[in-house]
């Protein structure tokens, strides 16, 4: 439990959040990114439809874009454990402490929805 009575405190564990919000859309970016490179190459070479190498593309590419999503879910779940040491004193007054959480639980949602679009598009 903090004891420092201080606002400080709960901005750190809320930009601490926002860190790994951006970390998982960086992974999901990059996900997204490899799993199209496939395409890309079924652009160049039309010759080579399907191989080994594409199929590959696209499962590390979904697995890149399901890391993203579990990482602003793990996220959400450590910000609450933080948020749960906090006194009283250490939260802002009139401020929507919730906000942060949402936007990862929206990104979350969005990533799996995401994995979901490019598997049923293969």
């Amino acid at each position: 439990m903090s004891s420092l009575d201080d606002p400080r405190v709960f901005f750190a564990a809320e930009r601490t959040l926002l860190a790994w919000n951006r970390t998982a859309l960086a992974l999901m970016a990059f996900g997204f990114a490899i799993e199209r490179f496939g395409l890309f190459v079924q652009f160049l070479m039309p010759e080579r439809r399907a191989g080994p190498a594409l199929d590959l593309s696209f499962w590390i590419g979904i697995a890149f874009v399901l890391l993203g999503s579990l990482v602003a879910a793990a996220a959400v779940l450590q910000f609450r454990k933080v948020l749960k040491t906090l006194q009283p004193a250490e939260f802002p007054e009139r401020y929507n402490v919730h906000l942060g959480m949402f936007t990862n639980l929206l990104v979350t949602a969005l990533g799996i929805l995401l994995t979901v679009y490019l598997y049923l598009s293969r």
